[in-house]
């Protein structure tokens, strides 16, 4: 008798992964559910309603009828070492870190991997993207709905956690998916997305920032004068492109800079109209899925999201590059991540330097 594969599934009460859940269950394979419990969601409770209980209250009926076993594991440890450090640390250098990219190939597809036994076979979540699988190696591919494809967040993803993982919903568009939800009457299937960062739950991230690196007023200047503006609380609250949450009056005002030796945020009416247009940056640190791209012109992406532009990427040696945009990106800032693509495969990402 040949063994049923083995599945685990990481749940996170939202109507996508339950109707990945569901898809799933009607295939002719072994089911277990999971969810990670993370860490800031007990250690900072006071900052906001903690969301897992929430979460429960949709994923425990959802299991219960479909009769899978679910399993609440806490992670609290893991999201501190792997995701929470680096992200204050970054953010102590002026960058702009993305903690959801981490959070996948780290703890998803990484610490929970380690925490399983070896009887599984694939992990399965409900995120939008697709993957095409081959004799010797899988590719990521693009979701059908491009306004919520998530590949962006997966780029990290090694090439042996890629041919372990299952995406069951990246063939719908979230319209389809909210369909299904309603035909199988899940208990999610009217429940509203999540936003935000991923282990912040819904804890602001300007609270998250204030509570591990406190606050350390300095002077807001602009960036074509030298006048003092006004006052922030801190450089770290702050990121290149921003535009509310100065405090300035007539504006608007965007954030063009940091000094973060000076503690000082530099600040411009104009700033689609200086002479630094973006098109370019300098990336490191590169993460490819599969292997180095054979061609210099690919797509990039700086951010979540449906914007791409046609780049060149130039090789400066084994670890550096340079990305050159068909365009201008007012957003690009050192700690971001630039994710490559070619046509709707995704094939990694690097980590953004500086920009040109």
């Amino acid at each position: 008798m040949n063994k049923k594969t083995k599945i685990a599934f990481l749940i996170s009460g939202g109507v996508d992964s339950s109707l990945a859940l569901q898809l799933l269950h009607q295939e002719n394979v072994e089911i277990k559910a999971f969810y990670l419990k993370i860490w800031l969601e007990d250690e900072l409770s006071f900052l906001g309603n903690c969301p897992w209980k929430e979460d429960l209250s949709y994923i425990e009926p959802l299991c219960e009828k479909l009769n899978i076993p679910l399993e609440i594991v806490p992670f609290q440890k893991e999201y501190w070492d792997k995701i929470v450090k680096y992200v204050i640390a970054e953010i102590k250098k002026g960058n702009s870190p993305n903690p959801d990219m981490l959070c996948n190939p780290c703890i998803k597809f990484g610490a929970f991997h380690d925490h399983l036994d070896s009887s599984f076979d694939f992990i399965a979540t409900g995120h939008y993207a697709q993957k095409k699988t081959f004799s010797d190696h899988s590719l990521l591919q693009s979701a059908k709905d491009s306004f919520k494809d998530q590949t962006y967040f997966l780029a990290q993803l090694s090439q042996k956690q890629l041919s372990e993982a299952l995406f069951p919903i990246g063939h719908l568009t979230k319209q389809e998916v909210r369909q299904k939800a309603l035909e199988f009457q899940l208990p999610a299937m009217n429940r509203k997305d999540s936003q935000g960062i991923c282990f912040l739950g819904k804890i602001s991230f300007n609270d998250f920032i204030r509570h591990h690196v406190g606050e350390n007023p300095g002077n807001i200047i602009e960036h074509e004068t030298g006048k003092i503006l006004g006052r922030h609380k801190g450089f770290w609250f702050h990121t290149i492109g921003q535009r509310k949450g100065l405090g300035l009056s007539g504006g608007p005002w965007y954030v063009v800079g940091k000094n973060t030796d000076e503690n000082i945020v530099y600040a411009s009416k104009n700033y689609f109209e200086l002479e630094q247009k973006r098109r370019a940056c300098i990336v490191s640190h590169f993460s490819w899925i599969y292997k180095a791209p054979n061609k210099e012109n690919l797509e990039v992406k700086f951010r979540h999201g449906e914007q791409r532009y046609k780049c060149t990427l130039e090789m400066i040696d084994n670890d550096e590059g340079k990305v050159l945009i068909d365009g201008q990106d007012q957003g690009i800032a050192p700690g971001q991540f630039a994710v490559f693509y070619d046509d709707d495969i995704c094939l990694g990402s690097a980590t953004i330097k500086k920009a040109l």
